[in-house]
């Protein structure tokens, strides 16, 4: 599959799929603005690598608050709270995750167009779905 799809100014465009690996990785190459980021979040099943591209992101994990830009990663083991904000961007970065299948919570999103946070019902129950777990508010929020 090779899906672009756009949720909340971030483009999310699948280049490995659950189908074309086996189920063993998804690679999304996704495209953030500047001051973007999700709410703090857990996944249950996923290990999930940031390769960063271009801008420069901070990252909270575990408490823990650094930055990476351009040529850098992060590796985020599964079960362990996270976020990230674009604090110079556009952020464009590569996401791994593994096993595959959470590629598709970025797709129910951009069908649904859910605002964050007042749609926030919904995209739990979406994520839920996804072995995703909401812990807490997107950095700076």
């Amino acid at each position: 599959m090779s899906e672009t799809v756009t949720w909340l100014g971030t483009s999310y465009h699948t280049i490995l799929d659950a189908a074309a690996s086996g189920g063993a990785m998804s690679i999304v190459d996704s495209t953030s603005p500047e001051g973007s980021g999700p709410p703090r979040h857990v996944h249950a099943e996923e290990d999930e690598v940031f390769i960063m591209l271009t801008g420069v992101c901070e990252f909270w994990m575990a408490g823990e608050t650094f930055t990476r830009g351009p040529g850098e990663t992060v590796f985020i083991p599964r079960g362990t709270e996270h976020t990230f904000r674009v604090v110079e961007g556009p952020s464009r970065h590569m996401l791994v995750l593994t096993p595959a299948g959470f590629e598709g919570f970025f797709v129910e999103m951009a069908k649904g167009q859910y605002a964050i946070p007042d749609d926030m019902e919904k995209i739990v129950e979406i994520g839920a779905a996804h072995h995703l777990t909401f812990t807490g508010p997107p950095l700076g929020g």
